[in-house]
C-alpha cells in the first residue's frame, strides 16, 4: 500500500500541536476562575506558590485535585511541582479524586513534651466524645506555647492551659480565629525612642564599623540554636557581591521553645529596628520574614505593623519588607530549608558549601538571622555593649533568654544571665518546682539538646559549655523533669517528633528516626543497635535534624542506665 507523503512543515506543525495540550489533568474551567479570582492581582511567581496555596486552604477547607492542576496552570508550573509542594507541609490538605474534604474546624493538641507531662494524652482521649464528629480532632507536634501546657489550637486560636470543657466552650463559641492586640505599636515604639538609632545610622551620625564593632564586643550570637557570631556574620556577607537579601526566621518549632513569640507579642517594632539596622550596614535591598504559621495572631498583628511602618518610613530608601507565612514543618527552622521554603519549594536542607552568606535566597548572598538576634541590636548599639557583656555567671557573658516549661511553678521566657545553672534558674527566676514534684532531669536545649540529670545541676548554661556532656544550650528551651517523669520516656517523646519532622531527604534521618523509635517503644532497648544508628546519623545526615536526633537516646543510655529495664519503662505523668 502507498502511503500519502507528508511535508516536513506539516509533520512539524502536527507535534507542535499536540504539544500544546499539557499531559495530565487539564483545570477544568469552574476551578480556574475560583483560583483566578482568589489569586486576584496578586503576581504569578514561583516563589509565592506556598503563599497561593494557603489562599486556597484557607478559602475551601483543602486542596482538591482540580484546584491543584488550575494554580499549576495559573504559574506556568508543571503540576508535579505544585503537588509535591502542596504535600510536603502539614498544614496542607492534599485531597485525592473523589475524597470528602475534612470538617471545616481541626482542634489540634499540642503532642510535644511539656504538652505530654500537662496532660495532652488524656486530653486526646476525652476530646472525641465531647467533640463529636463534625469537627476534626488532631496531635500535632510543638505549637509554640509550652508555657501554657496542654496547649490547644482550635482553629486557628489557642487554647492556653486546656480541658476539655474549655476547647469545647470555645468550638461552641466559634472563636476560631485570634486576633492578638496587645503589644507596642508604630505610635507606642517611637514615642520610647525607637527608631532614633536608625535615623542616625542612615544620617551619618554612625557609622558601619562602630555598629559592628559594638555587636563583636558584646558576643551577641545566633540565638536560634548555632550560636554564630552576629557581627561577624555581618562582615562576611557584606564582603559578597551584591544585591544581597535578608531572610530572618520565626519559624520556631523546636518543642520547648517559645521566646521569640513572647517577645513578638509585646514590641515586634524592637526586632524590626534592629533587621533595617543590619540592612543599613551590609547593604541589604530587601529583608524576607518568615513566620510559623501557628502564630495566626501575630501574623495579623506584623502585617498591621508592616503596612504603618511602610506608610510612614523612618528613613529614606528603607529596604522593602516582605512577610512570608510557613505552612507547619520543623525542618524550615533550619536556615537553608526556610529559605527553599521562601522560595516556594519544598522545605529541604541544601548541600554546603556554597553557604547560604555566599548562595542562598534566589542565588544571591543572604544575611540569616533569627528573630532574637535582632531584637536585641538595638540595645547593644545605643546603651554600648559592655552592658549586655557585663551580665553573666561562672565566667560566661551576656543575657539569654530561656523559655523554661515542664515541672516548674513558673515557666515562660526567663532573661538571666548567660551561664546561669539549671538549679539556680528553678530557684530564682521559676518558684521552684511545682507542688509534689522533685527535681529530677532537664533538656537544657529542647528537643535535641540532650537531657542531664539533676544530679548535673551546676552546669552553666550556656554556648559550648554543654558539649563536653553530649548536649548544647541550642535555642536555651528548657524543659525540667520531676520524679514523676521518665527520661526514657521524654527521649521517646522527642523521638516520635524527629521521625515526623524528618523532611525525608537524606536516608540516615528518615530511615534512622523511624527506626530509633520503633527500637524505643519495645521495654528493653537495644543498645548496640541504637548505637550504630546514632554514629550513622550524625555521619551522615544532611542538617543538624538528622545529626541532632539521637542526643536524647544517647543521653538515657549514658546517664540514666537504670531506666533501661523493661519495669521502668513508662509514660510521663
Amino acid at each position: 500500500m502507498n502511503h500519502p507523503v507528508i511535508p516536513i512543515a506539516v509533520q512539524g506543525a502536527s507535534r507542535q500541536r499536540k504539544r500544546e495540550a499539557p499531559k495530565g489533568r487539564r483545570a477544568d474551567p469552574q476551578s480556574l476562575r475560583e483560583v483566578q479570582d482568589l489569586l486576584g492581582d496578586m503576581p504569578r511567581r514561583r516563589d509565592l506558590l506556598i503563599e497561593c496555596l494557603h489562599k486556597i486552604q484557607d478559602a475551601f477547607g483543602a486542596l482538591s485535585a482540580a484546584h491543584l492542576a488550575a494554580l499549576a496552570q495559573e504559574l506556568k508550573l508543571a503540576q508535579s511541582e505544585v503537588y509535591e509542594v502542596a504535600s510536603f507541609y502539614h498544614h496542607f490538605d492534599v485531597l485525592r479524586d473523589g475524597e470528602a474534604a475534612p470538617a471545616s474546624l481541626t482542634v489540634r493538641v499540642c503532642a510535644g513534651l511539656s504538652c505530654e507531662m500537662a496532660g495532652a494524652s488524656s486530653l486526646l482521649d476525652r476530646l472525641p466524645a465531647i467533640l463529636g464528629t463534625e469537627v476534626r480532632l488532631q496531635a500535632a507536634p510543638c505549637v509554640g506555647r509550652c508555657e501554657q501546657a496542654p496547649a490547644v489550637l482550635v482553629g486557628q486560636h489557642p487554647v492556653p492551659r486546656a480541658t476539655a470543657e474549655t476547647v469545647l466552650a470555645k468550638v461552641v463559641a466559634k472563636e476560631t480565629t485570634h486576633v492578638h492586640t496587645n503589644h507596642d505599636g508604630l505610635d507606642d515604639y517611637r514615642a520610647k525612642g525607637g527608631y532614633a538609632l536608625l535615623r542616625d545610622c542612615a544620617e551619618g551620625r554612625r557609622d558601619v564599623e562602630s555598629v559592628i564593632a559594638a555587636l563583636e564586643a558584646s558576643g551577641l550570637r545566633g540565638l536560634g540554636g548555632a550560636g554564630f557570631p552576629a557581627g561577624r556574620k555581618w562582615r562576611i556577607v557584606g564582603t559578597e557581591p551584591g544585591p544581597r537579601l535578608m531572610a530572618i526566621n520565626i519559624d520556631e518549632g523546636e518543642p520547648g521553645t517559645f521566646k521569640d513569640r513572647v517577645y513578638l507579642e509585646r514590641d515586634p517594632h524592637r526586632f524590626l529596628e534592629g533587621a533595617l539596622i543590619a540592612a543599613w550596614a551590609v547593604g541589604i535591598e530587601t529583608i524576607y520574614i518568615y513566620l510559623r504559621d501557628e502564630y495566626h495572631g501575630l501574623r495579623g498583628m506584623l502585617e498591621a505593623e508592616l503596612e504603618a511602618l511602610r506608610a510612614d518610613p523612618p528613613v529614606a530608601n528603607m529596604p522593602e519588607l516582605i512577610l512570608r507565612r510557613g505552612a507547619g514543618a520543623y525542618i524550615c527552622g533550619e536556615e537553608s530549608a526556610m529559605i527553599e521554603s521562601i522560595e516556594g519549594k519544598r522545605g529541604m536542607p541544601r548541600l554546603r558549601p556554597p553557604y547560604v552568606a555566599q548562595v542562598g535566597l534566589f542565588g544571591r548572598p543572604t544575611l540569616e538571622h533569627n528573630f532574637e538576634t535582632l531584637h536585641w541590636v538595638r540595645d547593644i548599639v545605643e546603651q554600648g555593649p559592655e552592658r549586655f557583656a557585663s551580665h553573666g555567671r561562672h565566667g560566661r557573658k551576656g543575657l539569654r533568654s530561656f523559655s523554661v516549661s515542664g515541672r516548674v511553678r513558673d515557666p515562660g521566657v526567663k532573661l538571666a544571665p548567660a551561664g546561669i545553672t539549671i538549679t539556680e534558674l528553678i530557684a530564682e527566676y521559676c518558684g521552684g518546682m511545682q507542688e509534689g514534684h522533685q527535681f529530677y532531669a532537664y533538656l537544657p536545649g529542647g528537643a535535641s539538646g540532650g537531657i542531664l540529670p539533676a544530679s548535673m545541676g551546676d552546669i552553666p548554661l550556656d554556648f559550648d559549655t554543654l558539649q563536653p556532656y553530649g548536649c548544647f544550650i541550642g535555642s536555651a528551651a528548657v524543659v525540667v523533669l520531676s520524679n514523676q517523669d521518665t527520661a526514657k520516656a521524654a527521649a521517646l517523646n522527642t523521638l516520635r517528633f524527629f521521625k515526623d519532622e524528618s523532611c525525608g531527604q537524606c536516608t540516615p534521618c528518615r530511615a534512622g528516626t523511624a527506626k530509633a523509635v520503633a527500637i524505643m517503644e519495645q521495654p528493653d532497648w537495644d543498645i548496640e543497635l541504637l548505637g550504630d544508628l546514632s554514629q550513622v546519623m550524625r555521619d551522615a545526615s544532611i542538617c543538624g535534624l538528622g545529626q541532632a536526633a539521637p542526643n536524647p537516646f544517647d543521653c538515657v543510655i549514658k546517664y540514666f542506665p537504670h531506666e533501661l529495664s523493661s519495669h521502668t519503662l513508662g509514660g510521663a505523668q
